[in-house]
Order: structure tokens, then C-alpha cells, then sequence
């Protein structure tokens, strides 16, 4: 039986067993809808196209993760864990793209990956059994939106 990841539903609060596969797929679904998704504007400009249309071929997501401190460890402690438990090494895994990674002061640091479906389940391996134990860890699928609002601030700034 392959892994599973636990949903539970906001408005009825029923918890559902998802395969991790499906997860992913819903996660990209998602990710590419948003980064596609009109909301009732203008055509965004074709940069913006082309880029999202780029992530849908190669079938990747944006993923920001905030490795948020265990403020009960010194930063030599942090280190120590990360050091034995080899996340340098290991994170992100071969095949997984560092778009950004940024010190986040009071925080702890802010990575954006760009994954491929195939990948993001060894993201979330090497996070929990690598990083846990020096950072809290949080998910969150992202787009690229910059292009979209320099568009349209153009356009809004050129009447």
C-alpha cells in the first residue's frame, strides 16, 4: 500500500486517507489553476504566459517552505542537528531547483523550490527526517505573479 496524507474537510470535518500521488497531483492541479486562472482581468502579458505556460509543460510547482527556528535551541544546536543529520547534504533533493532562500529575521529562513511532480514527495522526506528537530516546517504551493502585476500596473499607471 503506498503512502497516504490525511484531509480533513473545513465545512463537515471529515478526515479523508488520500494517496501522497494524488496529493501531488492535486497540489500541482492547484498551483497551475491559480498561476492560469483569469480572475476576471485582462489577458495577462505574454511573459507572464510564457512563464506559466513553461511550468505546465515540465509539469513543476513552486513550493515555498519556511524552516521556521526551534527558538528553544541556540544556533550552534540548529546546527549540530543539521550537521548529524546530514539536511546540507541532502536538501533540496538532485532534480529540485532553488528559486530563492532567504534569511527571514525573527523567522528562520524562506526557501522557493521549484519541484517536479515526480520530486515532491523526497522534498518532504529529506524536511522530515532531516530538518525536524531543528526547524518547524510549513508548505506552500506558489505561483509567480510579478510579471502579472507590473502588467497591470503599466496599464494602470499609462491612462
Amino acid at each position: 500500500m503506498g503512502q497516504t496524507s490525511l484531509r480533513q474537510c473545513p465545512r463537515t470535518n471529515q478526515t479523508t486517507k488520500l494517496p501522497l500521488a494524488q496529493v501531488a497531483r492535486l497540489a500541482i492541479a492547484a498551483a497551475l489553476a491559480l498561476g492560469t486562472a483569469s480572475c476576471a482581468r485582462p489577458q495577462a502579458p505574454a511573459v507572464a504566459q510564457t512563464e506559466t505556460s513553461a511550468q505546465s509543460a515540465d509539469q513543476t510547482i513552486l513550493l515555498t517552505i519556511f524552516l521556521r527556528h526551534d527558538q528553544s535551541k541556540t544556533l550552534a544546536e540548529i546546527k549540530e542537528h543539521l550537521d548529524k543529520t546530514e539536511f546540507t547534504q541532502n536538501f533540496p533533493p538532485p532534480g529540485v531547483e532553488v528559486v530563492s532562500w532567504y534569511v527571514m529575521m525573527g523567522i528562520g529562513q524562506v526557501v522557493t523550490l521549484r519541484v517536479p511532480a515526480d520530486k515532491l514527495r523526497e522534498v518532504n522526506l529529506v524536511c522530515e527526517q532531516r530538518a525536524w528537530g531543528a526547524y518547524r516546517t510549513e508548505f506552500y504551493p506558489t505561483y509567480d505573479y510579478r510579471a502579472i502585476h507590473e502588467a497591470d500596473r503599466k496599464r494602470l499607471l499609462s491612462k
